[in-house]
C-alpha cells in the first residue's frame, strides 16, 4: 500500500529546499507519495506560546546554520547560495506555489522557485515569481489575478493551522499519519521508518 507523506515546507528556508532535492529519490526508492505543503514559518511558529528558534543555543547561530546548509548542499550535490528575499513578502511565496496549483504545477513550481532563490541567488520579486509561472506556461494574467485572490491567503492560512494542529513548529515537517519528522537532518529517520513499517522499494513486486 502507498503511503502518503505529507510536506510541509517554506520557499524561504534553506532546510526545506535541501530537503525537497531528496523527494524524487525517496519516491524512486520506496513506494510513497509526498503531498507538498507549502506555508510561511514565521506564522507557523507565531501559533506556538512560545518560540523555539529564539533561544540562544549555538545550533541557531546565523553564521553556524549557513556553514551548516552548505555543508548538507555539498553532500547532496546541489548548489547552495543565501536567499535573497528582502524585496518581497515572505508569505507571498506560498501564496505563488498556491496560484500555480490552480494549474496542477505547485511541485514543479517550488522547485524553480527553490532552484531561483538558492541555486541562482536571484533578487526575488513579484516580476520574478511572474516570470516563473509563465515558463511553466501559466497566463501571466491569471497568475496575476491569483497573487491577489483573498482565496489563497484563506487556503495559505488553513495550510498553517492544520500543520500547527498536528505539532509542527517549523519547517521543512513531515507527516506519515501521525508520525512527525521536523528538519532535513531526519530525512535518514524518515528512510529508516520506511523501510521498517512496509512501505516496499518500487523495484520489489507487489
Amino acid at each position: 500500500m502507498q503511503s502518503r507523506i505529507d510536506f510541509y515546507y517554506g520557499l524561504g528556508s534553506r532546510y526545506s529546499y535541501l530537503a525537497a532535492s531528496q523527494i524524487s529519490r525517496f519516491e524512486a526508492k520506496f513506494d510513497c507519495k509526498f503531498i507538498w505543503k507549502p506555508l510561511f514559518s514565521g506564522s507557523l511558529i507565531n501559533l506556538r506560546q512560545h518560540n523555539p528558534f529564539t533561544h540562544s543555543s549555538g545550533q541557531y547561530d546565523w553564521g553556524y546554520r549557513q556553514r551548516d546548509a552548505k555543508l548538507w548542499a555539498d553532500y547532496y550535490g546541489i548548489p547552495f547560495h543565501e536567499p535573497k528575499l528582502k524585496a518581497i513578502a515572505p508569505e507571498l511565496l506560498a501564496i505563488a506555489v498556491l496560484a500555480a496549483n490552480r494549474h496542477n504545477l505547485l511541485e514543479a513550481y517550488s522547485q524553480i522557485l527553490f532552484k531561483a532563490i538558492f541555486a541562482e541567488q536571484l533578487e526575488i520579486q513579484v516580476d520574478v515569481l511572474v516570470q516563473l509561472a509563465t515558463s511553466l506556461g501559466i497566463p501571466k494574467d491569471d497568475f496575476q489575478a491569483a497573487l491577489r485572490s483573498p482565496d489563497l491567503q484563506i487556503e495559505l492560512e488553513q495550510i498553517t493551522q492544520e500543520a500547527s494542529q498536528r505539532g509542527a513548529f517549523g519547517v521543512p515537517t513531515f507527516f506519515v499519519n501521525d508520525e512527525m519528522f521536523w528538519g532535513n537532518d531526519r530525512l535518514v529517520l524518515l528512510e529508516h521508518y520506511l523501510a521498517q513499517t512496509g512501505t516496499l522499494p518500487r523495484s520489489v513486486p507487489v
